[in-house]
């Protein structure tokens, strides 16, 4: 059963994204995410068919072979996507956020030929490497050091918790060089570039996740993306659209669980009755739905402040921290509206919970959200 929550005034142009993506999810994906799950693994052939559809490259500029979309559009592509299998949107979601907007803000016209490009048309899939052991939070104490060598560099450290690290075809790594952090365009191809055996987690499974190693990794010096030690804000600004992503990859993750038990408490009968007639269920469902749209909102009032260039740090945070926090409860009242079947692997929600729990962690916990918008409450403090 789906459940027609559509943001009012689309365009045609986003319709037709929406469909598209809501067609796909449907048919390549979600039928086979359940043991996608199991596997913990999913086949890179999905994203290469995004990649042919253009969703790898929905808010590149046409100049570079994207499709030129406003970021409310993309996000209402990827929430379909989301629905279906969030393991698939957050391997789309970090391709399109993190390195793709920092090759376009700051990569230079050879950079920008050479892999934003095919990054666009689905030739190259990316990644982004920041988070170390002793760097998660704190994400300035990384200690990953990037040495000159002539006119080129040498990457030497460790990362963890690389979304795509083992599967993507180039990543951005953020590393520490004499003048400060400073953003690198790695080929996964490169000598010394060694990731590690996917991480065993919790949700997200089919995602690729890996520790990588970076062990004197040898790169000319046209891999360094823009200026040296500026990479620190580059990310930031990556991590800006990267948490819209992970927002509306939460909104999808929560509709999914609303529409699953709105066909369930229709279909399942206790004490002669539908669980839908029962007053307490009807309640539990509407306080879904209201939170469901309210992050949704959030999330399409960030990304239009984006789209007029305006400052979105605080509102993303927001937006990330409340949708993140609304999946999470959707999906544990939909565990609770199926009693014992939600607890079992054989129907949908159980997955959902746990898919839904990392977006309260990943590119920012819900406690570093609160410090940013708390600091957004002081402007210039």
């Amino acid at each position: 059963m789906s459940i027609a929550i559509e943001t009012p005034g689309l365009t045609e142009t986003q319709r037709q994204i929406v469909e598209l993506a809501r067609d796909f999810a449907r048919t390549r994906i979600e039928p086979f995410a359940a043991e996608w799950d199991r596997r913990a693994h999913f086949d890179r052939a999905v994203i290469d068919e995004l990649g042919r559809l253009g969703f790898l490259g929905l808010s590149v500029p046409e100049e570079y072979d994207g499709m030129g979309l406003d970021t409310v559009t993309y996000l209402l592509a990827l929430e379909e996507i989301a629905a279906a299998d969030a393991s698939v949107a957050v391997s789309l979601s970090i391709h399109n956020a993190i390195p793709a907007t920092m090759l376009i803000r700051h990569g230079s016209a050879a950079q920008k030929q050479r892999w934003l490009k095919p990054m666009a048309r689905g030739e190259l899939l990316a990644g982004f490497a920041m988070s170390e052991a002793e760097a998660g939070s704190d994400a300035a104490a990384l200690r990953t050091q990037a040495a000159r060598d002539g006119e080129g560099w040498v990457l030497s450290g460790a990362k963890a918790w690389a979304t795509n690290g083992a599967t993507a075809d180039l990543m951005i790594v953020m590393a520490r060089s004499e003048r400060g952090i400073s953003a690198f365009v790695v080929p996964t191809d490169a000598p010394g570039y060694r990731p590690g055996k996917p991480e065993d987690k919790m949700g997200l499974r089919a995602s690729n996740t890996v520790a990588l190693a970076l062990e004197d990794v040898r790169l000319p010096g046209e891999h360094l993306l823009g200026e040296e030690g500026a990479g620190f804000g580059y990310a930031m600004e990556g991590l800006d659209a990267g948490r819209l992503g992970i927002a509306v990859q939460a909104v999808g993750i929560a509709r999914r669980a609303l529409e699953h038990a709105v066909a369930y408490c229709a279909d399942r009968r206790q004490f002669g009755q539908p669980l839908r007639e029962f007053e307490a269920v009807q309640f539990k469902l509407a306080d879904m739905a209201t939170r469901i749209e309210a992050a949704r909102a959030l999330v399409h009032v960030a990304a239009t402040r984006r789209d007029r260039g305006e400052d979105i740090t605080t509102h993303t945070s927001m937006a990330k921290l409340f949708a993140s926090e609304t999946a999470m409860w959707v999906t544990t009242q939909a565990v609770q509206l199926f009693g014992g079947y939600g607890y079992m692997r054989d129907f949908p929600v159980e997955k959902l919970f746990r898919d839904a729990k990392v977006t309260e962690i990943y590119e920012g916990t819900s406690e570093i959200q609160r410090i940013i918008v708390a600091r957004g409450l002081y402007p210039g403090a």
